[in-house]
């Protein structure tokens, strides 16, 4: 295909197959996300589309790294020149002038809870790097009807919530109440926006489907997101600090205020970032072992058992279903980023050598990247039909099995050094979990 007959397929394809409702704006120009309100998943779709109704394929990279902005990017993706050509994503180990030890250092942000209290902690020039050990195999959800969620209503942060204290020493106090009527929590939240310390943080739940101005990458409806308010001098506007999108800006009042009554969602905590210390070596060691899971993998676990009860029908459930149930898959899937966090804390308290952190920060992408494409091939799968296609789908939850494994492999080999060295010998030393894998 020409780069137009390519553009106007990909036009069909949003508007015929997918009919995507927002196509007013549609052109080269057009950015993915901002102005079509396609989020990552969306964009399998087109590719799935593309390859199904016109046998138009691109590299496994490209479709699992998605590294595109706008409608031409994504056309370019076809053309002959570029199609064996994908950008190399950034890693997020630094520059190669400073990489792990280095202040330049990127900051990944992947639970929306994790950053904003983590943020206190940056402002307070403490390592907020140890926390992120919760959050790689962070807890999610399987619904009865075998649909993977990362937000239910059994899903808490009391975990995140003791531990922040533990290590930290700051209070997270909880005041939204389930037991009163929005509007009452309303009352709550407006008495704390206007009452904080500079010192303070205001964190509350709210829809972000709800938010348009904002970025929304996912494009959940509904997409529950913890963020951080502060008054401005402007009655009317809020002051809205984002710290795991990276972004902060002024949005007018009511409309946050309008996604924060969503039914949908409902939370919020306080705490004060003058309250925190640094942790002690043996919570941190308690830590790391409280969120360790060494001997399997939840995540590709579950993936795999949601295909296999697709396949076999259970609960009234067949392939056609399948799309829908690993909807969410991509924003638990970032959550892997998380163990460079991990290799980066414990690589730059023993100075280990920056071009092998590097190396696994490789590894870290491969995983993400396998998990990117199993996505796909859950959903190709699906949309087809085909049982001959499962196949693909456990290959890709085997690899996924094996990178993570892996790399917990590493982290706890790199664990026992740091007790070694910052644990004082008095302290009876706890095993780390067997890496043992279940035969299946």
């Amino acid at each position: 295909m020409t780069n137009d007959e390519t553009l106007q397929a990909i036009h069909k394809v949003l508007s015929e197959h997918m009919m995507h409702p927002h196509l007013d704006g549609f052109g080269p120009q057009a950015r993915l996300n901002e102005d079509l309100y396609l989020d990552s998943v969306l964009i399998l779709q087109i590719f799935l589309n593309l390859e199904l109704e016109y046998g138009l394929s691109v590299p496994e990279e490209a479709i699992a790294r998605q590294d595109v902005q706008t409608v031409a990017d994504l056309a370019a993706l076809y053309e002959p020149k570029v199609a064996a050509v994908v950008p190399s994503f950034p890693l997020t180990g630094g520059t190669a002038d400073e990489g792990v030890h280095g202040e330049a250092y990127y900051d990944i942000k992947v639970h929306c809870f994790v950053s904003c209290v983590c943020d206190g902690l940056k402002r307070q020039g403490l390592d907020h790097r140890p926390f992120y050990f919760g959050v790689w195999d962070a807890k999610f959800a399987l619904s009865d009807r075998f649909q993977l969620l990362y937000h239910a209503p059994e899903i808490s942060q009391e975990f995140f919530r003791g531990w922040f204290q533990r290590l930290y020493g700051v209070t997270v106090r909880e005041w939204y109440d389930p037991d009163l009527s929005k509007n009452e929590n309303l009352a709550v939240l407006l008495d704390l926006v206007s009452r904080r310390a500079d010192t303070g943080s205001v964190m509350v739940m709210l829809d972000m489907f709800h938010l348009p101005e904002r970025e929304n990458k996912f494009n959940q409806n509904p997409f529950p997101h913890y963020l951080m308010l502060r008054e401005t001098a402007d009655p009317d506007t809020w002051f809205v600090h984002d710290p795991d999108y990276r972004w902060e800006g002024e949005i007018a009042r009511d409309k946050v205020i309008y996604a924060v009554m969503q039914p949908t969602v409902g939370g919020g905590y306080v705490f004060d970032n003058a309250e925190a210390r640094p942790p002690a070596a043996e919570d941190l060691k308690a830590y790391f072992e409280a969120c360790f899971i060494g001997d399997n993998n939840p995540l590709a676990d579950t993936v795999r058992t949601i295909v296999t009860a697709h396949l076999e029908g259970r609960s009234g459930i067949d392939l056609a279903d399948l799309t829908k149930a690993v909807r969410e898959l991509p924003v638990i899937t970032i959550r892997k980023y998380a163990y460079e966090h991990g290799f980066a804390f414990f690589w730059r308290a023993l100075k280990l050598p920056a071009a092998e952190f590097e190396g696994w920060c490789e590894e870290i992408e491969a995983l993400v990247q396998a998990l990117k494409t199993l996505h796909y091939d859950c959903m190709k799968l699906s949309q087809t039909g085909d049982r001959a296609l499962a196949a693909p789908v456990f290959e890709r939850l085997a690899e996924a099995d094996r990178l993570e494994t892996k790399l917990k492999g590493k982290l706890a080999e790199i664990f026992d050094l740091w007790c070694d060295r910052n644990i004082a010998a008095d302290i009876p030393m706890l095993k780390r979990p067997m890496l043992k894998r279940v035969a299946r």
